[in-house]
């Protein structure tokens, strides 16, 4: 991953902050963009692109036009940016579920249409985020396991489109161990759940020259649950 520029969404939450480290660790040039502004204790000096609202695809072509003629290059895309919501149908409005769909499928969509002419350029590689509970959703993950359930699919269609010239994989991780999980799940034994950086390892193994051979994969991370 020496020297590789990777473009990373939802890049100032807790996963996207892994990534980014994990980047950075191997020699990466990561880009960090997210909808939020630029955290002001960044720890490191990488192009960072905030306020990128990817839900529209004007914002999309424009930061991904901007990293190309700022660092270069564009050898991978990480669409990490999404949210999550526990929802019943009896409970739920078209709010929710437009949400979901804006803020999981539309982004990584948007995200990569907009990067696709650079990283055709470099042959490079793109790896979603989906859901282990997309693949079998529990009770109150139908907007979310809906919208995740549509980045699987859009995973395995745009690897076929794209056999040969970028490859697509995505992951399916199971619960990630953050503060705000470890607080709705009080009960819960976090040493089951998937650790950040090591999800994080396996998104960039993906993005890495090593996973040439791989591409339409949807991965599983489950951690011990």
């Amino acid at each position: 991953m020496q020297n590789k520029v990777i473009v990373v969404t939802g890049a100032f939450g807790v996963l996207g902050s892994a990534v980014v480290d994990r980047a950075l660790a191997m020699g990466a040039q990561p880009v960090l963009i997210d909808y939020a502004s630029a955290p002001a204790n960044l720890r490191t000096d990488p192009l960072v692109l905030g306020g990128v609202d990817l839900t529209k695809i004007d914002d999309a072509e424009r930061a991904m036009r901007q990293v190309r003629e700022q660092a270069g290059r564009i050898d991978a895309l990480l669409n990490i940016a999404g949210g999550f919501t526990w929802r019943t149908l009896e409970e739920s409005d078209d709010g929710v579920w437009d949400r979901m769909y804006a803020i999981n499928l539309k982004t990584a969509v948007n995200a990569s249409r907009a990067a696709l002419p650079h990283l055709i350029e470099s042959r490079g590689a793109i790896v979603n985020v989906g859901a282990a509970g997309a693949v079998k959703a529990g009770a109150g993950f139908g907007p979310y396991a809906a919208s995740k359930a549509g980045v699987h699919r859009f995973t395995e269609s745009l690897a076929e489109e794209l056999k040969g010239r970028v490859r697509v994989n995505a992951v399916l991780p199971s619960i990630l161990d953050t503060e705000q999980n470890r607080k709705d799940m009080p009960k819960a034994d976090p040493s089951k759940w998937v650790q950040p950086d090591d999800l994080a390892k396996v998104m960039l193994f993906l993005a890495s020259d090593d996973a040439r051979a791989i591409t339409g994969a949807l991965v599983p991370v489950m951690g011990q649950v």
